[in-house]
């Protein structure tokens, strides 16, 4: 949908806008399905899929509209594959969150190192919250780049348990692992959060926030790359809040004066998961490679 819109329109991301929808219905997904007629009528400079073909010079990009249709079958608005690891992890904790947390405190025959398909034993785990789980640890911690405030910790997400027996100490069976797990590791209830809930959209305030992470551990990315950004809630940004990448000008000599060039604009970025202090996006333009404290702002 982005792609299509960018073929026609100036700015892609206002994709629900020349679609007509409205503020109240903008959170709620509007799919499209591959065989669905869409239609773009240029006197009204407005897209919409199926129902009369108006006269005039019109644009049909599907031969036929798909009559049986399942939200399995749809196309969301931004791509799913690259943000669904991030929609339940990393994530962003108070420090000293994890304190509390239900923690692994061993596993059969003394292992030290565990992994997929490992039997280990937590404590602190609750039978009401579900069976569940998946292991974190302590991370990096963000830092705000202007006001030196703790932002929070990145929790590094280890992988999923299921506990199969709960008591004092709970029996649980490690399901999945992305990194080396060991005693002393903390365990979490799983986000509900799903990717079908994003569209994109402005924020109705003006908004700046600076790159203070790039997903990896690296100091460059590109288009398709998560970046940590050094606002969230409490500074008005939403999941689906569509935000432009700035570079800092430079600053040159002349006649003997220091002269600063004007800000350049290179790219957009698309808000999936906020939190309270800082919020992670999906790098869907650049033109240039994204750095750190580069600017992410209202278009």
């Amino acid at each position: 949908m982005w792609d299509i819109s960018a073929k026609f329109f100036k700015d892609p991301w206002k994709w629900p806008y020349i679609w007509g929808m409205n503020k109240e219905s903008i959170k709620d997904p509007h799919w499209i399905y591959p065989g669905d007629v869409i239609i773009l009528d240029r006197a009204s400079g407005t897209l919409r899929i199926g129902g009369a073909i108006p006269s005039g010079n019109v644009v049909k990009l599907s031969p036929q509209v798909r009559e049986d249709r399942s939200e399995h079958d749809a196309i969301p608005s931004i791509p799913a594959s690259a943000i669904a690891p991030f929609l339940s992890q990393p994530l962003v904790i108070e420090e000293g969150a994890l304190k509390d947390a239900p923690t692994l405190v061993g596993a059969r025959e003394g292992r030290v190192i565990l992994g997929e398909h490992d039997i280990a034993f937590a404590k602190g785990l609750s039978a009401d919250k579900g069976n569940k789980w998946q292991l974190y640890r302590p991370g990096k911690t963000f830092i705000d780049p202007d006001t030196k405030e703790v932002l929070g910790i990145e929790a590094i997400y280890l992988g999923n348990a299921e506990a199969t027996d709960f008591a004092e100490v709970s029996t649980i069976a490690i399901t999945r692992s992305v990194q080396e797990i060991y005693k002393g590791d903390r365990l979490v209830v799983p986000s509900g959060e799903t990717v079908s809930t994003y569209l994109p959209r402005a924020p109705e305030s003006n908004i700046s926030a600076r790159i203070i992470s790039v997903y990896g551990g690296v100091s460059l990315g590109g288009q398709s790359t998560v970046i940590t950004l050094n606002k969230g809630k409490r500074d008005g940004l939403e999941s689906g809040h569509v935000l432009a990448l700035y570079r800092k000008g430079e600053t040159v000599k002349s006649d003997g004066a220091n002269v600063a060039l004007p800000d350049e604009r290179y790219g957009l970025v698309f808000v999936f998961r906020v939190f309270d202090k800082v919020s992670y996006a999906l790098v869907m333009q650049t033109r240039l490679p994204v750095q750190l404290l580069d600017r992410a702002q209202t278009p």
